[in-house]
């Protein structure tokens, strides 16, 4: 007897040949609970998205969606399990339905929103923000500071601007901070 598989927390905002694809460890658990990426208020990555370039406004979290139209995806490596990285389950992570995802869709940039996520995905440690020697399919492979309330300690948006300037969209000067 074959069992429905799990639904996944958050559907993955994919299709062939973006530009650039997100991939966070898996859902917090307002993600969840609101049914998009990112949505805990103490999350930086929406405004990272717009102060850094890569967004030419301020998302809200509900408009996930319309990233597609800019040539952006979002994939977590946990998609059956929501939570705190600390709280998830040893098998949480599914690193070998990312990397088949990404070399069947072929993004031009994979960008891991955390060193944890990114050493799940590579298989090592990784020691500085920014683009890695490796690539998954085509994708070039880019690290990013957390954008968690919880790694606030960690926080810089200089790697979100160096990996703006790789999809050739940062701004010409700084962008100001939205009221």
């Amino acid at each position: 007897m074959n069992l429905p598989a799990e639904p996944h927390v958050l559907p993955d905002l994919l299709r062939p040949g973006l530009r650039l694809v997100f991939c966070g460890t898996a859902a917090g658990e307002r993600s969840a609970r609101e049914g998009a990426y990112y949505a805990h208020p103490g999350n930086l990555f929406w405004r990272a998205l717009y102060e850094a370039g890569i967004t030419p406004r301020l998302f809200a979290p509900a408009e996930f969606p319309a990233l597609l139209e800019l040539g952006i995806g979002l994939t977590d490596l946990a998609k059956r399990h929501s939570g705190n990285d600390a709280d998830l389950p040893r098998d949480a992570f599914d690193v070998p339905a990312l990397i088949a995802k990404i070399e069947r869709l072929q993004p031009r940039l994979l960008a891991f929103t955390s060193k944890t996520a990114a050493r799940a995905a590579l298989g090592r440690p990784v020691a500085i923000y920014g683009p890695q020697p490796e690539r998954i399919g085509i994708a070039a492979i880019h690290v990013l500071p957390s954008p968690s309330g919880q790694a606030r300690g960690h926080w810089d948006l200089a790697p979100w601007r160096q990996l703006a300037r790789c999809l050739g969209t940062a701004a010409a000067s700084h962008r100001p901070r939205p009221t």
